[in-house]
Formats: C-alpha cells, structure tokens, sequence
C-alpha cells in the first residue's frame, strides 16, 4: 500500500533547490526517488529555468506547456511532515509552520520531468501543484500545496489515468479541520539553518496598548 510507503521526513527546512523524496509513476510502476525541486520542462535550453518553476497552479497545470505533458503522464507525490508559510504583517513576514493535526506525514500532488543535460546525464526534476488556500491557511497565504489523501495516491500516480476532469477532481484544497498550524521562528528565514528549532512553535509578541499622555 502507497500509504505505507509514505513517511516522515527528518529535515526541518527546505530549500527551493534541494532534493525532495517522492513517489513517481513510470509506464506500470511507481518508484520511490530523490528529485529536484524546480521543475525543468524537457524542452528547457538551460535548467536554471527550473529555479522559476517550483509551483504549477491547479487551475492552468493541464494546458500550460510546461507541465501539460507531465500532468498527463508523470505525477508523482512529494513526500513531506509539514511546510513553511509567510504571513506579511506590518512590513514584516512571520513564518508559520503548517502540518497535519495528528502530526502523521502526508504527500503533495507534484508533476516530475526528466531534462537530458549534454555534459553531467540526466536531470529529474519536480514541481508541487498549488490550489486555493482553505479557512486554515488563509489568514496566512491566498495559496497553499494540494495535499492528496491516501485515498486518492494510487489515482494519482496510475499514469493510465489521463482524463483532465478526473485528474483536476483531487486538486482541491484539503479540510481545514485536518490541519493545524503555528508561528515558528524566523531560523528559518536562513536556509544553512536545518534544527529541530526551526520547527518549534514561538509566541508572537503583540505590542501593548499606548496609554494616553493627557
């Protein structure tokens, strides 16, 4: 079973350009890899393309061409235990660590594609695929990650399913009610910062009423 395979990850914070764990379908089988986050379509004369295209957006990802082609045939899950979002207040930007209420791992809806570089051999790349942000994640971000249920894994990795209709029905924002999510520090503003602290919750300091002078 696929939700057995899925797993709590170790690292804290993530950067854009890392090495993510996923599930990948290929032609009747899926398979477990370490992708690159930053999808380079196949087409792509350079993969620092791939440093603008870590997101594809549920509403677009079947016809734009960047991604219309893995849509159809290569989706996989990006594995994860929780993400990092910033909410702007004040001219400032306090991240929030969002996760599963039961704190159990859990997988975004992601497309892979794999770029022939000429000098160091192939490259396989990823990108997660963003929705709507549901009540939870709101007041922080207009946007949030599709997180599949269980439910929903094997469909989306069978890469013989390729009607849009059906495949756009799992790209819907997850129940708030499954979810929590709490301010963090801004450790992980930095990326060479990978500790348990970067995850731990924080008070958020509210400035107290001014008294009036007269």
């Amino acid at each position: 079973m696929l939700t057995e395979i899925v797993t709590r990850l170790a690292a804290y914070h993530r950067e854009n350009t890392c090495r993510t764990r996923t599930l990948n379908s290929r032609l009747a089988f899926s398979f477990i890899g370490l992708l690159k986050w930053g999808f380079i379509p196949a087409w792509a004369q350079d993969p620092a393309i791939g440093n603008r295209m870590i997101n594809a957006r549920a509403d677009t990802v079947a016809e734009k061409p960047a991604f219309r082609d893995a849509f159809r045939r290569r989706r996989c899950l990006m594995v994860a235990d929780g993400f990092y979002e910033w909410q702007k207040t004040n001219g400032k930007k306090q991240p929030y660590f969002i996760g599963m209420r039961d704190e159990s791992p859990f997988a975004f809806a992601g497309l892979w594609e794999c770029w022939a570089d000429p000098f160091s051999g192939p490259i396989e790349s990823c990108a997660l695929i963003t929705t709507d942000a549901n009540d939870i994640v709101r007041p922080i971000h207009d946007r949030m990650p599709v997180i599949l249920e269980p439910k929903s894994y094997d469909k989306w990795l069978d890469p013989e399913v390729g009607d849009k209709a059906e495949l756009r029905e799992l790209l819907v924002p997850l129940p708030a009610e499954k979810m929590k999510t709490y301010p963090v520090s801004t450790l992980v503003n930095k990326v060479e910062n990978n500790s348990p602290e970067c995850a731990a919750p924080v008070i958020i300091a509210t400035p107290s009423p001014q008294k009036e002078l007269f």
